[in-house]
């Protein structure tokens, strides 16, 4: 199964594959406006390098994510991801980032508009966050991202040591900052030298367990690109779930 597009299509295609319970292939054929997904898989963004690549690929397994949330109309779904979820500013961004008509400047630009425009007005939302069988801790947090791959948000290296294939998610926390400390460091994330920012915490991790833990505080969920509902969620790794080709 070929997938024609961006991080959303890729997503989407994958769900349909391990829903199915065969065993397809994937293969991917870049479009869209992220292209954070195939930049793990090291694939060319230009399409006729990307088709030459995928007929001489080989095929691997990697693992998958996945989530179980509230959607926006409160009912709990349940949805795998190939590259990242999130909770916090980021599902503010991409709901942004889908609505706007700037996605044909290009992914990087698109967030980075996004990103700023959400940073002036975004109040950091009081979580409770549980990993595997650890005591719950309760945070306030900009954002907290369960990595499979190593990139996010168009370009932005959110896990710059994540393994598509090791059996454990990066998690990615960025605690309370001021906007302006934000706005200074953001930078650092499409680098992927902002794990050495005090405010910033990795940890790896098969399950993860988020709650809001204000009554009535909504906190929205990125999933591979897309903004399908909200806290409390539960993400939980599927090790090599998933064939692909790349």
């Amino acid at each position: 199964m070929i997938a024609l597009g961006g991080d959303g299509t890729i997503s989407e295609v994958a769900n349909g594959i391990l829903r199915s319970g065969f065993d397809a292939e994937l293969g991917i054929l870049p479009r869209g406006t992220g292209g954070d997904f195939r930049r793990s898989l090291n694939i060319p963004a230009e399409l006729g390098k990307a088709a030459t690549q995928l007929k001489e690929a080989q095929t691997h397994r990697m693992d998958a994510g996945k989530v179980t949330y509230l959607n926006h109309q409160g009912k709990e779904e349940t949805r795998f991801f190939t590259n990242t979820a999130s909770f916090g500013i980021s599902g503010e961004v991409a709901g942004k980032v889908n609505r706007t008509a700037a996605k044909w400047l290009g992914g990087r630009i698109a967030f980075a508009c996004a990103s700023l425009r959400t940073t002036l007005t975004f109040e950091s939302p009081d979580v409770w966050i549980q990993l595997d069988d650890q005591k719950p801790t309760r945070l306030k947090i900009v954002i907290v991202c369960i990595a499979n791959g190593r990139f996010f948000g168009g370009g932005m290296k959110i896990a710059p040591n994540a393994k598509l294939n090791g059996g454990l998610f990066d998690v990615v926390t960025v605690g309370h900052l001021p906007v302006t400390d934000f706005l200074l460091k953001s930078y650092r994330i499409y680098s992927g030298t902002h794990l050495a920012i005090k405010e910033v915490a990795l940890a790896h991790v098969k399950k993860l367990k988020a709650t809001s833990a204000k009554e009535n505080q909504e906190v929205l969920l990125e999933i591979d690109g897309e903004t399908p509902g909200r806290l409390p969620a539960t993400f939980e790794i599927v090790p090599a779930a998933l064939l692909i080709r790349s």
